[in-house]
C-alpha cells in the first residue's frame, strides 16, 4: 500500500500535490480550482523544467519533492487530423510520462495519484451511453487508436499497482472537454475549438460560409474544463476504486447542432458547408455517468454558457494574435 495510508482519507489543505500537465487545459483548470479550494502547497513544473518523458528527471524529481496526491493530467492530446497525422509519437510520448510518473509515485509513497484517461478508449460502436463496462468489448475508431491505445494502457499500470501493491490509484475518463486554455490551433485542435475559431474568422473576414468537416450527424457530449476539474478534486476525496469511472453531463449534440450553437453566439450569419471527403470519426460518443452521480456529482454548467465564456476568453487571449 502507498505509504501504509488507508484508503479513503479526506484531502488535507497542507498535502503537497503535484499536478502534471499544470499548463493544459485541464490541468490549469485542476489548478486553478485547487488555489480556489485553499490548497497551499501545490507542486507545478514547466516543460523545461521536468521532461515528464525523461524517466531520470521523473525519479529524481518524485525522490526530492515525495508529493503526497498526484494528478496525471499531463498527456500529448490533439483532435483527428493530429492523431491521423502522428500516431507514433501520440503513442510513445504518452506511454512514457504515464509509466515514469505512476512509477515514481509507487517508488516514492505518494498516497494517492488520479490518472486521467480519455472516452476515446471505448470501442467505436460501443453500447451508448457508454458504461465503463465497454472497455475492450470492441475494436477502437482508427482516426485515435494510438492515442486511446496508450491510456488504455495507462489504466491497466494503474489497475496493476492497486492490485499488486494496494496502492490508492483511480482513472478517471473524461468526455470531450473545452474552455479556457483550450488548444486553438486548426491543425491539432479538438471540434469544438476549431468550430469556434473557424466562425470567429468566418464573421471577422466576412465569409459567406464556414465549412464543417464531415456530415455533421455525429454526436457528440461537451463538458466544460471547469466541471471537469471540479468532478477531479470530488473523486479525489470520494472515490477510491482502481475500477474506471467516467466523467460528463450526460446529454449529447450533433456536430451539426453545435456548429449552428457556436455561429449564433460568435455572430455570424453566413451558412454551414459540409465536407464530406473528411471524417466523421465515431457515429456517437456519450458517456454513462450514472456511477459518478450515483456519489453525489453533476455537472453546473450548460453547453451555451460554457461556450459564451469559452469565446470570451478565446477573444482575450487568442484572436488578438491570430492575423
Amino acid at each position: 500500500m502507498l505509504n501504509g495510508i488507508s484508503r479513503g482519507l479526506r484531502m488535507d489543505k497542507s498535502e503537497k500535490i503535484f499536478v502534471a500537465g499544470h499548463r493544459g487545459m485541464l490541468g490549469s483548470a485542476i489548478t486553478r480550482r485547487l488555489q480556489a479550494d485553499g490548497y497551499g502547497n501545490l507542486l507545478t513544473r514547466e516543460r523545461s523544467q521536468l521532461d515528464l518523458a525523461d524517466d531520470k528527471s521523473v525519479a529524481d524529481f518524485f525522490a526530492k519533492e515525495k508529493p503526497n496526491v498526484v494528478i496525471l493530467a499531463a498527456a500529448r492530446v490533439g483532435g483527428i487530423k493530429a492523431n491521423e497525422d502522428f500516431p507514433v509519437e501520440f503513442l510513445l510520448e504518452n506511454l512514457r510520462i504515464q509509466n515514469n510518473v505512476i512509477h515514481a509515485a509507487h517508488d516514492n509513497g505518494t498516497r494517492k495519484l488520479l490518472f486521467l484517461g480519455s472516452s476515446c478508449i471505448y470501442p467505436k460502436h460501443a453500447p451508448q451511453p457508454i458504461p465503463e463496462s465497454a472497455l475492450l468489448s470492441g475494436p477502437l475508431e482508427p482516426t485515435n487508436e494510438a492515442y486511446a491505445v496508450a491510456k488504455i494502457a495507462g489504466i491497466k499500470l494503474c489497475q496493476a499497482f492497486s492490485r499488486e501493491y494496494g496502492d490508492n490509484v483511480i482513472s478517471v475518463m473524461p468526455t470531450n472537454l473545452y474552455g479556457p486554455s483550450d488548444n486553438f490551433d486548426l491543425e491539432t485542435s479538438h471540434a469544438l475549438a476549431a468550430l469556434l475559431r473557424k466562425a470567429h474568422e468566418a464573421k471577422t473576414s466576412g465569409a459567406r460560409e464556414l465549412v464543417v468537416w464531415g456530415s455533421g450527424t455525429p454526436r457528440r457530449e461537451f463538458l466544460h474544463v471547469d466541471d471537469c476539474a471540479a468532478a477531479c478534486m470530488f473523486l479525489l476525496e470520494n472515490y477510491d476504486s482502481p475500477e474506471i469511472i467516467n466523467v460528463g453531463c450526460g446529454e449529447d449534440v450533433s456536430i451539426r447542432e453545435l456548429a449552428e450553437l457556436i455561429c449564433e453566439l460568435v455572430a455570424f450569419e453566413g451558412g454551414l458547408a459540409w465536407d464530406p471527403s473528411k471524417p466523421d470519426g465515431t457515429p456517437r460518443k456519450l458517456l454513462d455517468v450514472s456511477k459518478l452521480t450515483m456519489l453525489g456529482w453533476r455537472p453546473t454548467i450548460p453547453l451555451r454558457e460554457g461556450i459564451a465564456r469559452t469565446y470570451d476568453w478565446f477573444l482575450k487571449h487568442v484572436a488578438p494574435s491570430i492575423r
